[in-house]
C-alpha cells in the first residue's frame, strides 16, 4: 500500500477539484426530499456456480517464491529492481500455463521501466470486464510479503482456480498486478489513463486487494460500490466474521485509479499502521493496542510476517466475489433516500458545520445498514473530521483526520449501525476541519433506508 508523505504540498482549488458523487447530483432543490431509491428494470441472470475453496498451501507457495525473488534480487521487489521484473514473470508463468491471454504493459517512472501484467479468461460477455486486482511491487526496505504478496498471491490462486474449474462466467474475467503502487498508484494510474473510453465502459468493477494477510489482522470491507460491498459482507457473515469498514487505506491504493474515472470498486483489507482498539481485538482476536501490522513497510515484512487465518479467509473471499459477480447475481440494495444538496462552507482550521435532513412519515428505528452518502470538496481531506448525527445527537463517527492522508474530496457511502436511533427526526452530517491551509464545502449529503 502506497503511504501518502506526511508534508503538505501545493493543492489544486476546492472548485477545480469538484467531483461529483455518484448520485448525489440530483436536480432536486436543496431542501431535504424523500424519494424512492431508483431501480432498473430486471435482467436475464445467471445462476452462480459455488466458488471452490482456495487453498492456503498454494497461496503460501506463492509468497516463499515471492520471498525467493526479492532474497536473490537485493533483497525487495520495487519498481525498477530486478525484483520486480522476476515477480513479474513468475506470475506471468503461471498464467501463462493456465490459459489465460496475458499482456505486459511497460511504463517509465523516475527514468525507469515498470510494468503492468494484464491477464484475460477466454470467454464472457466482453462488454462487461469484471477486474480484479493487486499491487507486486514492495517498497525498496522489504520483500513485501504482506504488503503486497499477500493481495498478488491470492488473485493469482484466484485465477488459476478460474482455469481449474474452466469456469464459464457471464462476464469477462481479467486479473492485474500492478507496478510501482508504492511510488503513488503509477501503474495502475498507467493503464486507466491509457485504456479508451469505450474500454473503460466495459468495465462493470474492479475489485482490489491490498494487504489481506496482515499478522495482527482486522476484518475491512471497502465501502464504495454497493454490490461489491454486499457481496464480500455476505461472505464474511456467512463465517460468523464480522467486518468493519475500510478506511485506512481510503484512496491510498489501486482502486483510487479505477474510481477517480468512474468505474465501480471495491476490496478487502486487513489493516497496516494503525493500532488495533480493544474493540477490535476483542471482536477479532489479536493483540490490543498493538498495529495490524507492524512489519509495515519495513525488512521484516517476509514470509514470518503473515496470518494464515486471515490469509485464508481472504483468498476464499477473492474467489467468492469473482464467481458471484461474474454471473450477475447480486443486485444493489434499495430504499428511500433523504438527501440535501445545499452548498455549506467548511471554515479552514475552524468550528464545526453541518447539513441537516429531515426524516419523517417511517415508523420504528432506523436501519442497521443505514447508508450515509458523504459528498465533501476539499484540498486536503486528511484535515476532516467527519461525523453522522442521529436526532437525538448521539454521534457516529464516519471519518477522523489523518495527517497521512493527502488525497481531496470525502467521496463515498458510509454504513451505520442506527438501529437504536428512531427513524424520523432531523439527521445531521457535521465536518470540521482540524488543520490550516486547506479548504472546501459539503456539496451534499443523503440517507438512504
Amino acid at each position: 500500500m502506497n503511504h501518502s508523505a506526511h508534508h503538505r504540498i501545493p493543492r489544486r482549488t476546492a472548485a477545480a477539484a469538484a467531483l461529483a458523487l455518484a448520485g448525489l447530483l440530483a436536480t432536486a432543490a436543496p431542501a431535504a426530499t424523500a424519494a424512492p431509491a431508483a431501480t432498473t428494470a430486471p435482467s436475464a441472470v445467471t445462476e452462480a456456480a459455488a466458488a471452490p475453496d482456495i487453498p492456503i498451501a498454494n497461496v503460501k507457495a506463492h509468497l516463499t517464491q515471492f520471498q525467493s525473488i526479492a532474497g536473490a534480487n537485493g533483497g525487495n521487489r520495487a519498481h525498477g529492481r530486478p525484483g520486480y521484473k522476476a515477480s513479474i514473470d513468475y506470475v506471468k508463468a503461471k498464467l501463462d500455463a493456465a490459459g489465460f491471454t496475458t499482456t505486459v504493459q511497460q511504463f517509465t517512472y523516475n527514468g525507469t521501466t515498470g510494468y503492468n501484467l494484464i491477464a484475460d479468461w477466454p470467454g464472457g460477455d466482453t462488454s462487461q470486464v469484471l477486474m480484479a486486482g493487486a499491487h507486486l511491487d514492495s517498497v525498496s526496505s522489504g520483500a513485501g510479503i504482506n504488503d503486497n504478496g499477500s493481495g498478488s498471491a491470492a488473485v493469482l490462486e484466484t485465477a488459476l482456480a478460474v482455469s481449474r474449474a474452466q469456469l464459464k462466467p457471464a462476464k469477462h474475467l481479467r486479473f492485474a498486478w500492478w507496478g510501482a503502487e508504492e511510488l503513488g498508484l503509477v501503474g495502475s494510474k498507467y493503464y486507466v489513463n491509457n485504456l479508451p473510453a469505450t474500454e473503460r465502459a466495459k468495465v462493470s468493477g474492479y475489485l482490489n486487494f491490498d494487504m489481506i494477510g496482515s499478522p495482527n489482522p482486522g476484518y475491512f470491507v471497502y465501502d464504495d460500490d454497493p454490490t461489491i460491498e454486499k457481496t464480500f459482507k455476505d461472505y464474511f457473515a456467512g463465517l460468523g466474521v464480522p467486518t468493519e469498514i475500510e478506511t485506512e487505506g481510503d484512496g491510498r491504493s489501486d482502486h483510487a485509479s479505477f474510481k477517480n474515472v468512474g468505474i465501480p470498486v471495491g476490496g478487502l483489507f486487513t489493516g497496516a499502521s494503525r493500532t488495533k482498539t480493544s474493540a477490535q481485538a476483542q471482536k477479532w482476536g489479536g493483540t490490543a493496542g498493538q498495529a495490524f501490522d507492524r512489519c509495515y513497510h519495513s525488512s521484516c515484512d517476509t514470509t514470518s510476517n503473515i496470518n494464515d487465518t486471515a490469509l485464508d479467509r481472504n483468498s476464499d473471499a477473492v474467489a467468492h466475489a469473482i464467481w458471484t459477480l461474474s454471473a450477475g447475481t447480486t443486485e444493489p440494495p434499495t430504499g428511500d433516500t433523504y438527501e440535501n444538496t445545499a452548498d455549506v462552507a467548511i471554515p479552514d482550521n475552524g468550528s464545526a458545520v453541518t447539513s441537516t435532513v429531515t426524516v419523517s412519515g417511517r415508523t420504528g428505528n432506523a436501519p442497521a445498514a443505514l447508508k450515509v452518502g458523504v459528498d465533501i470538496v476539499h484540498t486536503w481531506r486528511g484535515d476532516l473530521v467527519v461525523d453522522l448525527l442521529a436526532p437525538d445527537g448521539t454521534a457516529y463517527r464516519l471519518k477522523g483526520s489523518s495527517s497521512n492522508d493527502s488525497a481531496d474530496n470525502v467521496q463515498t457511502t458510509y454504513t451505520v449501525d442506527a438501529s437504536s436511533e428512531a427513524a424520523n427526526g432531523a439527521w445531521k452530517l457535521r465536518v470540521q476541519d482540524v488543520a490550516a491551509q486547506d479548504t472546501g464545502y459539503i456539496n451534499a449529503f443523503r440517507l438512504t433506508f
